[in-house]
């Protein structure tokens, strides 16, 4: 068989569709959305849609998806059961501009494909994050890696300026030591992790929900939920379905452990907080009953 009767087979078959158009997705294609200050995420390019994932999941499980009534069925049941495969066939290609520290938490997310800007080949931009007064709080007592309370309106300005002082000096030197002929991979060592940089991001749909549903969940650092929130409203769009989907088993989900479904299961609710004490002693670890009486507060069983 030659290539010509190969093409045309491949196009006779029921089973075999042009390449899938996201209208969601064309519609952000090279439109920026701002994050911070001088930060953006748009999308460059993408592979798929919602019928790219049923197309995969009816290659792949044959006969077995007819009792699906509907694609959008066929798609819950795939994310509901964590069933991903599919979901890796859809990409998306983004282009990303961020705060170096930001981009270092980013980064610890390894299933994406990236090329980022060189400060070796080219010269760092003078760009450095300076927050919201509204974003400037206190340690957190509860959480070590979190914020608690605000700062006094005096602080925050007084952080602030040290900031902008801090940021100008930084990059006075860097430029000095351009003007030196000193090599860029040693100029920039000086520089601050709140300078910006950017990346082109590729990552398959999977990994990305994977990404959003870390990155948008409220204890995660208010920088990096914001380029989380960028991405949603892209992936929402794009993907709506598959992405509803999302939301409603694993962004919104509350999962329990064995050790809480035994509790649940041999108590009587709602009960009082002072009850839910007593109750849970079988949980060792003291943040582990915090956050289960949090599940349950949401869920109205503690009152």
């Amino acid at each position: 068989m030659n290539s010509e009767q190969l093409s045309e087979r491949i196009f006779e078959s029921p089973n075999i569709t042009l390449r899938s158009i996201s209208q969601g997705a064309e519609k952000w294609l090279y439109r920026p959305i701002k994050c911070l200050d001088h930060g953006f995420v748009y999308l460059v390019d993408y592979m798929g849609n919602d019928e790219a994932i049923v197309e995969a999941a009816r290659t792949s499980y044959g006969q077995g998806t007819k009792k699906v009534s509907s694609d959008e069925g066929l798609i819950r049941y795939l994310r509901r059961h964590v069933h991903t495969t599919p979901s890796e066939m859809v990409e998306f290609k983004f282009h990303c501009k961020m705060p170096i520290f930001v981009a270092r938490q980013w980064i610890r997310h390894r299933t994406a494909n990236v090329n980022e800007y060189s400060g070796r080949y080219s010269e760092m931009l003078d760009e450095f994050y300076l927050p919201e007064l509204s974003v400037l709080k206190q340690q957190a007592t509860g959480n070590r890696q979190g914020r608690g309370d605000d700062l006094d309106s005096a602080v925050q300005e007084a952080v602030l300026s040290l900031l902008k002082e801090e940021y100008e000096r930084q990059y006075g030197i860097y430029k000095k030591f351009l003007g030196f002929n000193l090599a860029k991979e040693l100029a920039r060592i000086g520089l601050s992790v709140a300078n910006y940089t950017q990346w082109y991001w590729k990552i398959d749909l999977h990994n990305l929900m994977h990404f959003l549903r870390l990155r948008l969940d409220e204890h995660a650092q208010h920088e990096i939920r914001v380029f989380g929130e960028a991405m949603a409203r892209i992936t929402k769009d794009s993907v709506p379905i598959s992405y509803q989907a999302f939301e409603d088993y694993q962004l919104y989900a509350v999962t329990f452990s064995r050790l809480e479904l035994d509790i649940l299961s041999q108590s009587q609710w709602p009960m009082s907080q002072e009850k839910f004490v007593e109750v849970v002693s079988i949980i060792s670890n003291k943040r582990e009953r915090e956050e289960f009486l949090g599940k349950l507060k949401k869920l109205n069983f503690i009152t």
